[in-house]
């Protein structure tokens, strides 16, 4: 356990940032499903708009690697655009 009221802190601080990063990302995961069952092009291009600034956050923040997010934006636009 922790000797120093700094580390006590850094413990505390950690939790806090886990559990926010969890919850973003499951959110943003949760959107990218509702997204890829989308069936009409208006209604997936307006998710796919939402959804897109969701993963920059998450990539902006380290809570997943750049190449991850432009990998899965790049899939999800491709999605989009292949629907009539």
């Amino acid at each position: 356990m922790a000797n120093h009221k700094s580390a006590e802190k850094r413990i505390r601080a950690n939790e806090a940032k886990r559990v926010k990063n969890r919850y973003q990302a499951k959110s943003t995961r949760t959107q990218i499903k509702k997204l890829t069952s989308a069936t009409k092009k208006d209604e997936a291009q307006a998710l796919l708009k939402e959804v897109s600034s969701m993963i920059d956050k998450l990539a902006k923040n380290n809570v997943i690697h750049w190449k991850k997010a432009a990998n899965q934006k790049s899939k999800l636009t491709k999605r989009v655009n292949a629907l009539a």
